[in-house]
């Protein structure tokens, strides 16, 4: 299998989808609305080929995914609201405004994933103009990754998260684990994907 990428693929994709737009009844019928359920599944599906180690099981996976970004780009682009390319242009131009260490004009030394991190966290939270921690953050984050985000968010504010472990709360003995996690710097949703996994094997 080549390692390398031409792109002429995804222009054939694009092709392939304006024609099933054009000459499906089924593709054609469909909304953003419509979709949103697949789009859902799909990045579930992937989460699950991640788990998995296998490369080829998520070779296609990431393919079922990128046809759904596909998807609405070709229905938005028949509604003249944008195309794949202007979706492309714009995550472009944000991995170059939100990474000013590989792309800007003054680059110091070599910085540490964390530090990375806090200047993407930091270049982000100025575009966004967050009145609280909680603006941008999706509703139906699964609620491990929104503790997690939450907690991550107050502590750039300089509040520390602090729950007792030992609270009959367990919600508050959850946050508590969250809480711990991201002090270790381990993600929890991915941290109990792994242990629910380990028992299934």
């Amino acid at each position: 299998m080549s390692v390398t990428a031409s792109g002429d693929s995804l222009v054939e994709l694009l092709e392939v989808m304006r024609r099933l737009r054009s000459d499906c009844e089924w593709k054609r019928s469909q909304t953003h609305r419509s979709l949103a359920r697949y789009l859902l599944e799909e990045s579930h599906e992937t989460l699950e080929a991640i788990d998995g180690g296998d490369p080829e099981h998520l070779r296609e996976e990431l393919g079922d995914l990128l046809l759904q970004v596909y998807f609405h780009a070709v229905i938005a682009e028949e509604t003249g609201e944008f195309t794949i390319d202007d979706v492309a242009a714009g995550i472009t131009e944000k991995m170059r405004r939100r990474n000013p260490h590989v792309f800007g004009d003054a680059r110091e030394g070599t910085m540490t994933p964390a530090e990375v991190n806090e200047l993407w966290e930091s270049v982000k939270a100025t575009e966004k103009h967050r009145g609280s921690v909680t603006d941008g953050l999706p509703p139906g984050l699964p609620a491990l990754l929104y503790a997690d985000k939450v907690v991550d968010r107050l502590g750039r504010t300089g509040v520390t998260t602090q729950v007792d472990p030992e609270e009959p709360d367990l919600g508050e003995r959850l946050l508590a684990l969250v809480v711990e996690a991201h002090d270790d710097g381990v993600d929890p949703e991915q941290a109990l994907r792994d242990a629910v996994r380990r028992r299934l094997d």
